[in-house]
């Protein structure tokens, strides 16, 4: 399935062990956390897509630049010999944006609570195209790194109420100390590719994000001319955690579409 896969120690892969005939007749699900998480938030979501026949990998995402970001990933889609469906959690959705291509290995793309950013837009400038986002006033110290960028995190008594709200206590305060850190530059780097202009994609969210406003991703999802949209009713940012089986029925819809 695999040719060699470079930095292998930054992928968390996880297989599913499915008839030859199923496996041939299904593409791949590649899916991108966001920042301020791990590759572990789709744990759920992975479950249920492989009890469905489904072969998965969750991509450890770096979180330090749009543009670094997203080659790491081609280079993973690049060493699979199947048909692929990205899916892209919150920032992750601006990486997926970028390294999609209609090169005929990308069969669809699925935003999770995402951004999808039009060329020269950021993450940033699309949480403030809206009113609602909190997440600036939760942000920790940031940690200055020697090249002159920040580290941002949440802070963690703050963070079940702005990232998690729809999880238990004890699931977020674990999510809080494991959280991944993004980078600055990250979130204020412009894209310079919208893979969803030619690729089919499809969009699920909850209404009570309080990171990326609803009614922003309402609006990307509808100038993507997304196939699907599904707004669920009061989920948080991490609505992949906390409906696992409403978010990988979307993705499943995306891999199936003809």
């Amino acid at each position: 399935m695999f040719k060699r896969l470079i930095a292998p120690a930054l992928l968390a892969t996880s297989l599913a062990s499915v008839p030859a005939h199923a496996a041939s007749t299904k593409p791949m699900i590649v899916l991108v956390h966001g920042a301020f998480a791990d590759a572990s938030s789709w744990n759920g979501v992975i479950g249920k897509l492989e009890s469905d026949g489904y072969r998965v990998i969750a991509v450890a995402n770096p979180l330090r630049s749009v543009k670094g970001d997203s080659a790491y990933l081609k280079q993973i889609i690049a060493n699979l010999d199947t048909p692929v469906v990205l899916v892209g959690h919150s920032y992750g959705g601006a990486v997926i944006s970028e390294a999609a291509t209609k090169d005929g290995k990308i069969k669809s793309l699925v935003y999770v609570s995402a951004f999808a950013p039009e060329p020269g837009e950021s993450a940033l400038t699309l949480s403030g195209k809206f009113p609602g986002s909190t997440l600036s006033s939760t942000l920790d110290k940031p940690v200055e790194l020697e090249s002159g960028v920040k580290d941002l995190y949440i802070q963690q008594d703050k963070f079940h109420k702005q990232f998690a709200a729809d999880v238990s206590t004890k699931a977020a305060a674990a999510m809080a100390a494991a959280q991944r850190p993004v980078t600055d530059v990250a979130l204020g780097e412009a894209a310079t590719n919208a893979g969803w202009k030619e690729i089919p994609s499809w969009s699920i969210f909850g209404s009570a994000d309080k990171n990326i406003p609803p009614e922003a991703m309402k609006w990307m999802a509808k100038r993507a001319n997304a196939k699907e949209t599904i707004e669920v009713r009061g989920a948080s940012h991490v609505v992949m955690v906390s409906h696992p089986d409403r978010v990988a029925k979307v993705i499943e819809d995306a891999a199936e579409a003809n």
